[in-house]
């Protein structure tokens, strides 16, 4: 009977010996794993840290490089951390197999955000346009607002906000109007046939000399555009600051009307001559 009653120190002493045979087994591949986490993470936060002050030297986007900085350490972390599991005895074939999959699955679900993600990744990298730019696209034109990564928003003149996918907007059209410092106005002018065309010409290079914000150079320039149905078309262009150039455009625009007026140049309008015959037609 007392030969069946189980010595407990036996079986500590069993535990114990397993758990030695287990230290010794696989102590030294989790103090690895543990230390290659440690100063892979370490390493990790000094790359993503150089990542970031490069692109801050050079200039690039802040929402590009806050999204370079985040996939740049995030896919570290991932390759480490799967290192670290085949240091400790855990299987990582079948584990990259599955995340595969569900990055492929994920992908072709999101085949439409992923175009505007590729998109706003160009736009940021290219940067056709920037914050407080004023852009014509997608039949559309204001200030731009924001560039995000999925889509860019637009503030209008009128005040509305237009919000346009990247990946259309990487594949439009941009016409950048602040691209360049100064831009060039234009206006036409139909005056009489029977104005002389000399007075004209010395009246409209008076408006023009009293726009103090038109530039010197390059010269301005004023010329006979084309003989219409009932005006002789004045064609006159000058450069100017690109900020004010509706200003200025307006401006010249009621400035010229009032000159015409002061010196009896006439601003004609389409006019028909209407022969009424009296009788009998058929006689």
């Amino acid at each position: 009977m007392n030969e069946e009653i189980q010595n407990p120190t036996e079986g500590s002493s069993d535990i114990a010996g397993m758990s030695i045979d287990l230290a010794m087994t696989h102590g030294p591949g989790l103090v690895l794993a543990i230390v290659t986490l440690g100063v892979g993470l370490w390493v990790i936060n000094r790359v993503v840290a150089l990542l970031h002050r490069t692109m801050e030297a050079r200039s690039v986007e802040p929402t590009l490089a806050r999204f370079l900085r985040s996939l740049v350490g995030v896919g570290l972390k991932a390759l480490l951390f799967v290192s670290v599991l085949g240091m400790v005895g855990i299987e990582t074939t079948s584990f990259i197999a599955v995340l595969g999959g569900a990055a492929l699955a994920v992908g072709l679900a999101l085949q439409g955000s992923l175009s505007n993600f590729a998109g706003g990744v160009l736009i940021l990298l290219f940067r056709p346009f920037r914050v407080g730019q004023v852009i014509e696209t997608q039949g559309s034109l204001g200030t731009v607002n924001e560039i995000g990564i999925l889509h860019t928003v637009l503030k209008t003149f009128d005040n509305r906000t237009i919000i346009i996918p990247n990946g259309d907007l990487a594949n439009d059209r941009i016409v950048n109007l602040s691209l360049e410092e100064n831009r060039r106005a234009e206006w036409t002018f139909g005056v009489s046939y029977d104005d002389d065309i000399r007075k004209v010409r010395e009246t409209l290079t008076e408006v023009l000399q009293a726009e103090e914000r038109l530039l010197a150079e390059p010269e301005p320039t004023i010329v006979i555009s084309a003989f219409a149905d009932s005006s002789v078309n004045f064609m006159v262009r000058a450069w100017v600051p690109a900020g004010d150039l509706w200003p200025v455009t307006w401006e010249v625009n009621e400035q010229a009307k009032l000159a015409f007026d002061e010196k009896g140049i006439t601003i004609p309008f389409p006019q028909r001559d209407l022969h009424v015959r009296s009788g009998n037609p058929a006689g």
